[in-house]
């Protein structure tokens, strides 16, 4: 999709360039709107003469223990085939798991498993080591490739982190060996922030959960997102934005991997930022919380909602509201009263057919 929008793809329009997007929620990516954004972007790069001046577009949602492991693999056998020969040998030890982390955080558990550890940090550092001479090949497109691989193997490393610690229940305790980001250009230092391109600036977009954690009940548990680490990480210079709707439409699943309906939104509760601000009485607007006014009012604690590729109407209240304060969450606030769903490229004979029975899919 990058290359597309910055002209150097083969690929003949932006539905083929969206063509990669095949797994659960394709949907988020392969609508309506996201063809008609990337064909502008397409559009308006044409007219920049140097790729500094570029627009990029660059995913963020890296999730796929496997699909990071084959990633790092297939950059490698484009720039260097031997190292290609020896990172399988390093991920071959989740073979005995099959790339499954929840299976590998069980197997740690209950099964006296060894640890994958020593292996993807070796992965991870023996990547940054070449670095110099992956970067040799002139380009924008060479460091592009570099930085993507190098994502994929942060993720490896930090799954492989996530399921040793979560799933395992805590129950195996170590002390990870950690790379030296200090020394390097590109730091992914999840404790200080989310890993950037090195570019003059850009936005991000994301589901609501990713606004800044700290004016939410994810602060109240000590949690954090991506909202709060670009917030500590570039201060001033980062701009959350949110997003609001008061009811409409919207294009979701009623659990993860389920096929997705057109599903109609219920009006937001009396009690929520979202009545209020629908109370304003105008079909779309924005607000800036740097104003006092403004401030004043939406700083009271209210409830606020989260819509995102999962929504359950059936369980609003208690499994998509939470309590917020929304003036300390977002420098700007877009409220859209009454929102339309998403338009899928692939059309299904459910989405097409508005609501669905109350006792789908048995009642069909």
């Amino acid at each position: 999709m990058n290359r597309y929008v910055t002209g150097s793809s083969r690929d003949v329009d932006a539905v083929t360039a969206l063509g990669d997007f095949q797994r659960f929620p394709a949907w988020m990516w392969r609508n309506q709107d996201v063809v008609a954004f990337v064909e502008w972007m397409r559009a308006r790069n044409e007219g920049q003469a140097q790729p500094a001046t570029k627009a990029r577009f660059y995913g963020l949602d890296l999730y796929s223990l496997r699909a990071s492991m084959e990633a790092v693999i297939d950059y490698l056998d484009r720039v260097e085939p031997a190292e290609a020969q020896r990172a399988p040998q390093r991920y071959g030890c989740f073979d005995h798991v099959n790339a499954d982390g929840q299976a590998y955080g069980f197997a740690l558990a209950f099964e006296q498993a060894l640890l994958c550890q020593n292996e993807v940090v070796a992965q991870l550092l023996e990547l940054r080591r070449r670095s110099e001479a992956y970067l040799r090949s002139d380009g924008w497109v060479a460091a592009d490739d570099w930085f993507y691989a190098e994502q994929n193997a942060l993720l490896v490393r930090d799954a492989e982190e996530y399921y040793q610690a979560d799933v395992s229940g805590g129950r195996v305790v170590v002390e990870p060996p950690r790379p030296s980001y200090g020394q390097h250009p590109r730091r992914a230092d999840r404790a200080s922030g989310p890993s950037v391109r090195p570019h003059e600036g850009g936005g991000v977009g994301a589901q609501l959960s990713r606004r800044h954690a700290r004016a939410t009940m994810m602060g109240m548990r000590g949690e954090f997102n991506v909202g709060q680490l670009a917030r500590q990480r570039y201060g001033s210079k980062c701009f959350l934005i949110g997003f609001t709707t008061y009811d409409g439409r919207v294009t979701s699943a009623s659990n993860w991997g389920e096929p997705r309906q057109r599903r109609r939104v219920r009006p937001a509760l009396a009690e929520s930022y979202e009545s209020l601000l629908h109370a304003v009485a105008i079909p779309s607007f924005w607000v800036s919380t740097a104003d006092h006014a403004v401030r004043n009012v939406l700083q009271t604690p209210r409830l606020e909602r989260a819509i995102g590729v999962i929504y359950r109407p059936e369980t609003e209240r208690s499994s998509h509201y939470f309590s917020a304060n929304l003036a300390d969450q977002f420098d700007a606030v877009i409220h859209i009263d009454r929102t339309r769903a998403l338009e899928p490229l692939e059309r299904m004979a459910l989405w097409g057919q508005g609501e669905p029975p109350e006792t789908f899919p048995t009642g069909l």
